[in-house]
């Protein structure tokens, strides 16, 4: 079996992974994951007890137990980028043998859950409203970078969004998602659901424009239009898609749920955002501790 290289698999004088700083026996199989690394705490008091925290970085990981579940909670930072190298160092602690650097026979399944805010796209989501992406549709292009089976998405859904928003042949073609069976355990009628637009930055790309002119000043716009097996683009993010993606690339459970902190069509934006986020955590342990 031929022994990854040095330069390929970067590891810390510890043997952790170069990034997270995390050896395989620091995480859990549940992985709860976050891109604000202060919003790590505010999920780990929860647990009955904490036995590792380590952090590098933006890459702060708290694992411990929720009653008899183990469990990890772990900030990625912002962007698409951040995921890729998250979710390549978990696969790495899933997959390699980091002391003969070889890639093991069986691995490691992760089931990785998103906590995150958004904002929403349509008049009938509020705010503070808990939202399920059920599919995304990524602008970042980090995918791309990988040689993978395209049947593994959603093909029609990316022709639905490069027509109804008459989307540049110049930029990269938009990578399209759906998660599995996560969804049957996490989700409840009783939120909204919908698919998310993951864009590879805060500003022009989520159509801000402060001073400087945008190239796309219609793309929020158009996307209303887009409908895909009877859903709706729903809400706006940086980092769902690529999570999705790297989840069917990898073969790893993921699941992204949203609090909707904004409102991109009226305009309005919680009143208290920390009791949204909250709320948001409340829901997702008591599904994770019955994963």
């Amino acid at each position: 079996m031929d022994m990854l290289i040095c330069s390929e698999l970067i590891l810390n004088n510890d043997g952790s992974v170069y990034h997270l700083k995390l050896h395989p026996e620091d995480i859990a199989d549940a992985i709860i994951v976050v891109g604000d690394p202060n919003r790590v705490p505010l999920i780990s008091k929860h647990f009955d007890k904490i036995s590792v925290t380590k952090s590098n970085r933006e890459f702060i990981t708290h694992t411990g137990y929720i009653g008899k579940k183990h469990v990890s909670v772990m900030s990625t930072g912002i962007g698409v980028d951040n995921i890729d190298i998250v979710f390549n160092e978990l696969d790495i602690l899933s997959a390699i043998d980091l002391k003969s650097r070889t890639v093991k026979e069986t691995k490691r399944t992760f089931k990785i859950i998103r906590l995150g805010t958004t904002g929403g796209l349509n008049d009938k989501i509020n705010v503070d409203d808990i939202l399920f992406s059920r599919y995304a549709i990524g602008i970042d292009g980090v995918p791309h970078h990988y040689k993978y089976d395209l049947n593994l998405f959603e093909q029609k859904l990316s022709q639905e969004f490069a027509q109804k928003t008459n989307w540049s042949k110049s930029l990269q073609s938009p990578m399209r998602k759906i998660i599995r069976f996560l969804w049957n355990h996490m989700y409840e009628d009783q939120f909204n659901k919908g698919i998310t637009l993951t864009m590879n930055g805060f500003y022009a790309p989520q159509g801000r424009s402060i001073r400087i002119p945008l190239s796309q000043p219609d793309i929020l716009k158009k996307s209303d239009c887009i409908l895909f097996n009877n859903l709706q683009v729903s809400n706006i993010e940086m980092e769902t898609a690529g999570l999705y993606a790297f989840g069917k690339i990898f073969n790893h459970e993921v699941i992204s749920l949203s609090t909707v902190l904004a409102n991109r069509i009226t305009g309005l934006f919680s009143s208290n955002p920390s009791k949204s986020i909250e709320k948001l955590i409340n829901f997702a342990l008591s599904k994770i501790e019955s994963l």
